[in-house]
């Protein structure tokens, strides 16, 4: 069950762990046999290979253009009238026609 020989003049790693002869993928992956991974071979006694870039500069350019578009046109949204003004009017009240039959009125809770 060795995965690859012992006369390998190098190091393979995968997920920032070196893969040791002496295990099994098995040990690293699971049991699972339909598991892709990806591995790099480095030479032996170096260090982890370093991350790939998730995006390129390009790709970033755009999210954050795509980011900043979203984020001015919630601002607009916001500050625009749309319509909601009538939310505080007294005939919009839900509680408007139980508060006539109980005769309360406009009641204020607080110091004039």
């Amino acid at each position: 069950k060795q995965w690859y020989q012992r006369r390998v003049r190098g190091s393979l790693w995968w997920a920032g762990k070196e893969l040791m002869p002496e295990k099994t993928l098995e040990d690293y992956i699971g049991k699972n046999e339909k598991t892709k991974i990806v591995v790099k071979l480095t030479k032996k006694g170096s260090q982890a290979p370093g991350r790939e870039q998730q995006m390129t500069e390009d790709q970033k350019k755009q999210m954050m253009a795509w980011q900043y578009r979203k984020q001015e046109e919630m601002k607009k949204l916001h500050t625009a009238d749309d319509g909601d003004d009538y939310y505080n009017s007294p005939w919009a009240n839900p509680n408007a026609l139980k508060n006539q039959f109980h005769g309360i009125g406009d009641v204020k809770w607080g110091p004039r």
